[in-house]
């Protein structure tokens, strides 16, 4: 007969003594189990002990996550956590260095759960820690000449207690005094200190200036970007992207008139070539998270664009109304006529005239054209830096057009002003940074005008385009549907330098395009006869067959999942798989992403099918509504997913990417007899089905089909027969 499901079997540690089986049940109160095992060892006052998961990270057993104890578990009896802090909030303040240091050690460890951080900050801890952050380091400044490691160690220890204890969330970050803040900018702003310490640093300045728009003023003036540009120029990548979140974090703070006067000193200080050459260009591999603070500096770079994209023009603004003179000038190498050359009528014929040739929609005013936002101003400040930077081409690209016929000239101004509203839209310039992503784009940040000279290599490709099509104004959309599809497939193989970007442009002609979509559609050829339809509704049920196989297969396999924190870089992970008979989910939690598939026997938790009650995805999930609102991002939203289990339990995914999402949603719907919906499903029927119909469309008549491959042929007994062609 099995035990029931309250009672769980588990084996309990105790230092010095053997370990013991016993069988816990789930029923009776934790603190009468406690005092049952206490009592097994002879030992007295059993309210000064607890439980704890006896693996590294030492989580001491609650009421509230004691249902996470499962069969075969290990546990490990141990002082509770009020009496842990006590001695630990005692031993922090010893006279005694070794034990200063060792005590602060065991603090950082146990800062990790949140038990014992509840019960740490209870004792006023935070407070205590950044005391000695502010003064009680300065004693030990004086022994650092003889002491320099052991005073490294001591620091480091201590702003790690303080990180792990922030991250619980427990403790308002506005509480910090002005003396904390400085004293943590000063180990920033030292040329030579230990990297542990820097690193922490770094961290707590990061988090202060999301976390507190008051803090974030007040780390703005204790920090400089030249305070932290040389930390970027040494070798350590965690330091580079600690440094890099820390610049990030301020830019993302700031208020929209302090941006641009930022960007301008990031400028100054050479930012973007820094990190270009001692980042980008390095010999060590980029890991995620530094492509994930490349991509928010990039994104928060390209946001900068956002107010000029959002002005509109004013006709009656003769400063603006003077660039559009400029571009006429340069275009048609013409001066200003004095006031008196002509006639009124006269010169608005010319200007006309001129304005036509440049492509604007409005001959008479084309400043009206620049009354739509998005793009507003910026398509006509990518349309002066063209014309000024790169004249050549600019003018080529004007003449070229005002001498073809009226229905075949390629419209300059209407191209650059659809043009620039394309490349905001690709490059999402106002959205705010996607908390997953890494898709940064090395090309970028070749060039401290990089989103111009992008344009201007879009702007030469359009017309390029416009000629290859032979267009004439009423295939204006269909040249920029092509025109975005091969900017698209130049970006998707992340060029490393604007040449490089412009070189995969050329090789993407009109006729590469047509290829490409023709290979495609063959790929997706649907046929409509009803005999043949017919076949397709025979071979759908097998293809669909197939594809579940596979998903559960998959789901076998199992995939390593990311738990979203506070701070990214201290992320955990967790493994969930299907048991081979397919009524088991075993799921548990890891140290580090594993580097291949992760044993059942090392997963602790077990979820069975037959309890599952549903699949929950998108913003409905459990975790997505307790999630801030800042987090609640279009990207995350679509990767979560929960099932649900007994009355109100749920285990909740965020998926890696969008496949994995696809194969675990169609996974767990086949698992509870539901249809397979998502968007990788239809691909892969679509393929499959495809391919399926023309197997069997094959005319085979006559012909026999090996049921094994043919035989690889001998070698040649002499390669006489090849020569160089050349």
């Amino acid at each position: 007969m099995p035990p029931p499901a309250d009672i769980v079997k588990v084996a309990i540690e105790w230092p010095g003594a053997f370990p013991k089986l016993m069988e816990i049940d789930q029923k009776k109160p934790l603190s009468a189990i406690i005092k049952e095992v206490c009592e097994g060892w002879s030992l007295g006052n059993h309210e000064n002990f607890a439980l704890q998961i006896a693996d590294a990270t030492n989580f001491y057993i609650t009421e509230k996550n004691r249902n996470d104890i499962k069969n075969g578990s290990i546990l490990r009896l141990t002082t509770s956590p009020y009496q842990t802090a006590i001695q630990l909030h005692e031993r922090i303040q010893s006279s005694s260095m070794d034990a200063k240091l060792e005590s602060l050690k065991d603090l950082a460890n146990a800062s990790r759960d949140i038990t014992f951080a509840q019960e740490f900050i209870n004792l006023d801890g935070i407070s205590l820690l950044t005391q000695m952050v502010e003064s009680g380091t300065e004693r030990y400044q004086k022994l650092q000449k003889i002491m320099k490691p052991c005073f490294g160690d001591l620091l480091s220890f201590t702003l790690t207690a303080f990180v792990e204890l922030m991250d619980h969330g427990i403790v308002s970050w506005d509480t910090f005094s002005v003396a904390f803040i400085k004293k943590i900018a000063s180990y920033v702003n030292k040329s030579a200190m230990d990297t542990a310490v820097l690193q922490r640093s770094l961290a707590i300045l990061e988090s202060m200036v999301l976390n507190s728009q008051d803090l974030y003023h007040k780390v703005a003036q204790e920090i400089t970007i030249g305070q932290l540009i040389p930390h970027l120029q040494g070798t350590d990548q965690d330091i580079q992207t600690y440094t890099i979140a820390v610049i990030n974090a301020l830019f993302l703070k700031a208020p929209e008139e302090k941006r641009q006067e930022m960007a301008h000193i990031l400028a100054q200080k050479q930012l973007r070539s820094i990190i270009l050459s001692n980042v980008i260009r390095s010999a060590t591999p980029i890991n995620d998270e530094m492509a994930h603070q490349l991509y928010v500096l990039q994104v928060l770079t390209f946001n900068l664009l956002e107010d000029r994209m959002m002005t509109k023009m004013d006709p009656q603004d003769q400063a603006q109304r003077d660039i559009i003179f400029e571009l006429r000038r340069i275009a048609f190498d013409v001066e200003c006529e004095p006031n008196n050359s002509g006639s009124i009528e006269k010169r608005k014929s010319m200007y006309t005239r001129d304005y036509k040739k440049l492509g604007f929609i409005n001959h008479v005013n084309p400043a009206v054209d620049f009354t739509q936002i998005p793009p507003g101003m910026l398509a006509l400040d990518n349309m002066l830096y063209f014309a000024r930077h790169h004249q050549d081409a600019y003018i080529r690209i004007v003449l070229e057009n005002s001498s073809r016929e009226d229905k075949h000239e390629c419209p300059f101004g209407r191209s650059s002003i659809e043009l620039t509203k394309m490349l905001c839209e690709i490059l999402k310039v106002g959205e705010l940074p996607s908390e997953n992503c890494h898709d940064f784009h090395p090309m970028f940040f070749t060039h401290d005008r990089s989103f111009e000279e992008f344009f201007c290599i879009c702007i030469q490709l359009l017309n390029k385009t416009w000629k290859e099509m032979r267009a004439t104004s009423e295939d204006f959309n269909k040249v920029m549907q092509v025109v975005r599809e091969q900017i698209m497939r130049a970006l998707t193989l992340k060029p490393n330098s604007l040449d490089q970007f412009k070189s995969r442009l050329q090789n993407l002609s009109y006729t590469e395009i047509l290829k490409i979509r023709q290979s495609e559609r063959m790929n997706q050829e649907d046929f409509q006869s009803r005999p043949i339809l017919e076949l397709r509704e025979k071979i759908q049920p097998e293809i669909m067959e197939l594809i579940k196989q596979q998903r559960l297969n998959r789901l076998c396999d199992g995939t390593c999942f990311r738990k979203i924190s506070s701070r990214r870089r201290q992320d955990k992970f967790w493994y969930c798989r299907l048991s081979p008979n397919h009524k088991v989910l075993h799921y548990g939690d890891l140290e580090e992403s594993p580097q291949g598939e992760v044993p059942h026997d090392s997963l602790q938790d077990k979820l069975p099918v037959a309890d599952i009650k549903a699949v929950i995805t998108g913003k409905d999930c459990p975790h997505m509504k307790e999630k801030g609102a800042l987090k609640q991002n279009k990207e995350v939203l679509e990767l979560a997913f929960s099932v649900l289990y007994e009355s109100d339990e749920y285990l909740n995914f965020i998926a890696p990417d969008k496949h994995e999402y696809c194969v675990w949603t169609d996974g767990l719907n086949a698992l509870l007899g539901k249809e397979m919906t998502s968007d990788y499903t239809k691909s892969d029927m679509d393929t499959l089905l495809s391919m399926e119909m023309k197997l069997r469309l094959l005319d085979l008549e006559n012909i026999q089909i090996p049921e094994a491959p043919p035989p690889i042929p001998k070698e040649p007994s002499n390669y006489d027969f090849v020569y160089d062609c050349n």
